[in-house]
């Protein structure tokens, strides 16, 4: 049965380049390690995503619309689709001097800023510096492998997956209250997370996103940060 927009999916994917093979992304760690893109920063399993909220490609969103639980499938996307067709225009040349005065030592494959544009010097000949401010993947065929777990329908399940997906850490340390004659909802998350960087806006993007999914069950919305003696 299609899924609608606003729904809350869990899904595993893999994303390579088409043209060559290489793995982009992938919620796999053993693959991930096996490919050397493993991030140990990265909560890697079953992803939630909100459909109708872009929080994967346009066309992979599309092709889970019309899934259902369990379904597999491989979906392409196109450059012009995932990060544009390669602009020749936007391959400058630079003299070396003009680098120098803004501060660069430039070194092939170096990724430097200029007028607020970042770009990947392919070149430095006589003088002269080639700099391609084209996104790296422009230009490329996206291959997704795309599995959809489950979607979900419980509360408590719903407000722990998107809590984990925006804080960054695991449901297994994330508690969740709910009083529904008040419409209060109390997140819980242990204290060793709170010196995370840019948690505090994490908190903010979480706050918006279950103000706007549960408008009618939540009213008040805490964070507790629980501390125990070690």
């Amino acid at each position: 049965m299609p899924f609608n927009k606003g729904d809350l999916v869990l899904i595993e994917y893999t994303v390579r380049i088409k043209e060559t093979g290489a793995l982009l992304d992938t919620t796999n760690a053993e693959l991930a390690k096996q490919e050397n893109i493993y991030d140990s920063n990265k909560l890697y399993g079953p992803t939630l995503v909100v459909l109708g909220k872009n929080w994967i490609n346009s066309v992979v969103e599309e092709w889970i619309l019309n899934a259902s639980e369990n379904s597999e499938g491989e979906v392409e996307v196109p450059p012009s689709k995932a990060f544009g067709e390669r602009d020749p225009n936007k391959v400058k040349v630079y003299s070396l001097r003009e680098l120098q005065r803004r501060g660069y030592t430039p070194s092939m494959g170096d990724v430097v800023e200029i007028d607020g544009a970042q770009g990947v010097i392919k070149q430095i000949s006589g003088g002269r510096v080639i700099i391609d401010f084209n996104h790296p993947l422009a230009g490329k065929t996206l291959v997704y492998k795309v599995k959809v777990v489950k979607k979900l329908e419980d509360f408590e399940e719903k407000i722990k997956a998107l809590s984990s997906r925006h804080l960054g850490i695991p449901q297994e340390d994330i508690t969740v209250n709910y009083d529904p004659a008040e419409k209060k909802l109390v997140v819980g998350i242990p204290g060793k997370y709170v010196s995370r960087e840019n948690i505090n806006y994490a908190k903010i993007t979480l706050a918006a996103d279950i103000f706007e999914l549960f408008k009618d069950e939540v009213q008040v919305l805490v964070f507790s940060e629980v501390f125990k003696r070690s």
